[in-house]
């Protein structure tokens, strides 16, 4: 089975390859250390550029929706109030721009979900992989600064659930 795998992988690679030549995209290995596409290689398909582009858009997705829990965190899970309370204004206004960012990148995918075009879904790919590029670095200052502040006392209430 490992050995069938190895096919899948190769096969993979080599198809991709013939659209990273076509189109000018990331080499694999980039691709797939950012946004994990060698899952597709258990994939038949004859639409694999709409294949990686759904990869990229799900992985990009989560990020969205756990800044969107930090944004608005009506219905978010209650860890993520020991985590908002760990951000600093800089972080905040981090969060909101990078939000800003990936949510026009989900107006343009829900675009491509509605008509599918092969050089659409290639400009998707390229741009997001290059938006990841860009935003990756201040969500890992943001995450670091969480870590950092995560446990600091602000001033306890003596209200609350635990009382």
């Amino acid at each position: 089975m490992a050995k069938e795998n190895e096919n899948t992988l190769e096969k993979l690679k080599k198809n991709y390859s013939k659209l990273q030549k076509q189109h000018d995209l990331p080499g694999f290995d980039d691709m797939n250390k950012d946004f994990y596409i060698e899952k597709l290689s258990d994939t038949e398909t004859d639409l694999l550029m709409r294949e990686i582009r759904k990869v990229v858009a799900d992985r990009l997705f989560s990020y969205l929706r756990f800044l969107e829990n930090l944004i608005n965190p009506q219905n978010a899970p209650v860890w993520i109030y020991s985590v908002i309370k760990a951000l600093d204004p800089e972080d905040k206004t981090k969060v909101e721009s990078i939000y800003k960012k990936l949510s026009s990148n989900e107006i343009n995918l829900i675009e491509l979900d509605v008509s599918f075009n092969e050089e659409k879904e290639v400009m998707f790919v390229k741009k997001s992989y290059d938006l990841w590029q860009k935003i990756k670095k201040e969500m890992l200052e943001v995450i670091s600064s969480i870590k950092k502040n995560i446990n600091r006392e602000k001033g306890k209430s003596s209200k609350g659930y635990f009382g």
